[in-house]
Parts: C-alpha cells; structure tokens; sequence
C-alpha cells in the first residue's frame, strides 16, 4: 500500500517551511522514525521522523521548495497488496476519477536510487500529448510526459551554486549515486541564468528564520517603545573568579564564561525589580509578572539570529547556567534548535561583545520588557581608590519596555548587574 506522508505541524502555530535536504531517495527502505527530510521552520531546522515502514516510491517537494503544513511530501510503500480497482470498459480519451491512479508501465517511471519524480499532478489520460488509459493497458510502453528531476546535492553545495547562479538541474553529479559536489560547480559547469544574481547583485527571497526576524523585530520595534540606558563596569574582579573556578574540580567539565556570569547576575537582579521579568498584555490589559526566569541568550547561527531559552534559570547555579548556556550554544550552532525551545521567554541578554562590539541598543523580543546586550571585555585606563590603572571593563546596555519600567526601574536593575559582575560576592546579599 501507498501511503504519502504529509508536513506536520512542528509546533508553536507554524503554517508552513521549507524543504532544506531529504535523507532519503526514492527505492530506499526506510523504518519508523528514521529522519528522512531536514525542514525549516519559520524559528529553527528540524528532522521530521518518518511515521511508516517500507520503500520510498516518491519525493513530492524539492529542495528549497515551501510547503504548508498538510501538504504531501513523501509517499511510503509498505510492500502490501492494494485491492484491485473494479473492472471498467476501456474508451478512448476516457478521464480517470479525480482520486484514479495511472498504472505505471514496466520500462518507464522512477528507478530505485533515482532522484526523478512525476509532476504532482498526474497529467490528465487522454489530453493532447498523453497516452489514454486504454492505451497504457496495451503491451507496448508509452513515453511518458518528461519527469521533473530533484538533484543531488548537500545543503553547502547548493548554496554555493545560488551564489555562482548556477542551476542545479543543468550539472552532471560526479559523487556517488550522481551527487553533485563542489567541484562539480567550479569545473567546467555553464551558469545558467537565474533571476537570484543581477548584474553586480544577489538576490535571495525572504523565508525562514530571516523573515521570522524580521517580522519579530518590527513588530516589537513599533509597538513597545523602547528606552536604553548604558553602564561601563569593571569586571576584572569577575574575571579573577573566573579563573579560580575554572581551576576547581566542580567547574573542570563545564565551560566557563562572561556570558554565565551575565546570566547569573541577571536572574538575581530581577528578584528587586520584577518589573523587567514581566510582560505587558495589550489585548487583556493586563500586566503579566513572572516569579520564573527564562532567559533567553541571542545566538547567531549560519541561518540567522535565533534567541533559544534556558527555562527556569533562576533557579540554577552558576555551574548549571554555564552548562546550559553550552548545550544551547552548541545545539544552536548545529541548527538542530526546536521551536519550542525559542518561545515562552521572560527577558533576554544579547552578547555583542564576541564580535568586539563596544555596546549597542538592542531590541525587545515581542512579549518581553528587557533585553540586556554586553559589549566587549577589554583593557581600559580605569581609576582605582583615586589612581589610574589599567583594568577589565565592559559595557552594558539595556532595552526596556517604557509602558512597563520606569526609568528609575530599569537604571536600578542595570546598576544591579553591574555590581554584581564588578564584586560578585555581593550575590551573596541577594
């Protein structure tokens, strides 16, 4: 029996995504869930498991291809018998029921390990140019209409050949099974012209995580007015720590860094001002306060910027924030980040600083009153018990939402993790 399988809603209220690689090929047996397509989501990549056994007959959207959840993408054949369809009277130029399947005829048709699949929409039996059903029930194989091929080829490989303008179709795959490689596309291939580049332009069409970003900060930009308040702070007493701990057996595993530091000071700053973990509700006209912190650290990944959570952050230590703050990294880095994990947060922290940015002003992520963004740890003159010195410093800023947080509300709560990461032994009077 054939069965197709259809895009499932990956979560969160997402309409649809878009076809990044299949991990399988028609005439491969597959098991349940075994990942057979990698997709993305207008938040993250994701695997979609295969829910049946059996042999891949068909690939029903390319590579690069969107698709609405509930679409067909795949059908599955488990190697059971279907029923026999009725008897019925031949007659020419007869048209099939909206639902009738064309047999299809030995010599002609996929191939196992090909990648070639039939329109998805049969042509219609008896229109100009296709054979009629009477006709395909004959001994003699019919051509068919000429079948749309999906080529091979690695995620990496295809963004490459967008950036040459080169169309995939046009390439002979050198790898095996016919997969088109790198240099595949720099040796001796013929671009072919595609509406992507322009002469001295790249275009790419709006999708994904970048369109999700971009409808994200818009919104949030003209809806929460935003105010950003800014405070250099000395952190070499924080790096001194660090670097005791790191020394520890207890922090020997875990990677150690500012940013856990940031994590823990702001978890603990919220305790005083609870307004900045809270959310204003327009439609309900309500003000929504969490006794819960789930922070969300802005992540740049070859997609995008994503802003995964780590829940319950409040009540985690330093270690644990440290750990978390690495597995999320790391999954993000990977694109393998779920949707799920990327709603639901209460405030947020951005770390500028990595890419040797000095400060900025960041923006809210919608349903949030606060993101706090670091710049970058360097060396600075600095006065110290009224002489200069040569010390660690940092700058914080902080976003906040004006409706919520005064300005006496959000400067206290930046001051508060500033001093929290210039002397953190005052986390002990928290």
């Amino acid at each position: 029996m054939r069965k197709v399988f259809t895009l499932p809603d990956a979560g969160e209220g997402l309409t649809e995504a878009e076809i990044l690689t299949w991990r399988v090929a028609v005439g491969d047996t597959v098991e349940v869930n075994q990942v057979i397509v990698e997709v993305e989501t207008a938040k993250a990549a994701v695997e979609l498991p295969s829910p049946y056994a059996g042999t891949v007959v068909e690939l029903l959207a390319e590579p690069g291809a969107t698709v609405e959840v509930g679409a067909p993408i795949i059908a599955i054949a488990d190697g059971a018998e279907e029923p026999a369809p009725p008897a019925q009277e031949p007659t020419e130029n007869a048209d099939p029921e909206p639902d009738a399947r064309v047999p299809t005829l030995v010599g002609y048709g996929p191939k196992p390990g090909s990648s070639t699949r039939r329109p998805r929409k049969p042509p219609r039996v008896g229109a100009p140019g296709t054979p009629s059903r009477d006709v395909q029930h004959t001994a003699e194989p019919v051509e068919p209409a000429a079948p749309r091929t999906v080529p091979l080829a690695k995620p990496p490989v295809r963004k490459l050949a967008r950036e040459l303008g080169v169309d995939l179709a046009a390439v002979r795959g050198s790898g095996p099974g016919g997969v088109i490689t790198r240099e595949d596309l720099q040796d001796g291939h013929t671009p072919v012209p595609v509406p992507a580049r322009r002469g001295g332009e790249r275009r790419e069409p709006i999708r994904g995580v970048r369109k999700a970003t971009a409808q994200a900060v818009v919104s949030s930009a003209f809806t929460a007015p935003h105010v950003t308040v800014f405070l250099t702070v000395d952190v070499t007493p924080m790096l001194e720590l660090r670097d005791r701990l790191r020394a520890s057996r207890e922090f020997a595993e875990v990677k150690l860094t500012p940013l856990a530091f940031a994590a823990k000071a702001v978890c603990l700053a919220a305790r005083r001002t609870p307004e900045v973990n809270a959310s204003w509700r327009e439609d309900e006209g309500e003000i929504v306060y969490y006794d819960h912190v789930h922070l969300g650290i802005a992540a740049a990944t070859p997609r995008g910027l994503i802003v995964p959570k780590i829940r319950d952050a409040h009540a985690m230590s330093l270690r644990e924030l440290a750990a978390a703050i690495g597995q999320l990294t790391e999954t993000a880095r990977a694109g393998k980040t779920p949707p799920s994990d990327m709603v639901g947060g209460t405030v947020t922290i951005s770390n500028v600083g990595v890419f040797g940015v000095d400060t900025g002003t960041p923006i809210l992520n919608p349903g949030e009153t606060a993101i706090l963004a670091i710049g970058a740890i360097k060396q600075a003159p600095w006065v110290v018990d009224g002489e200069l010195a040569v010390r660690t410093v940092c700058q914080l800023s902080l976003s906040f939402d004006h409706r919520l947080v005064d300005g006496e509300q959000g400067s206290r709560f930046l001051a508060d993790v500033g001093a929290l990461l210039a002397d953190p032994g005052l986390a002990l009077t928290y």
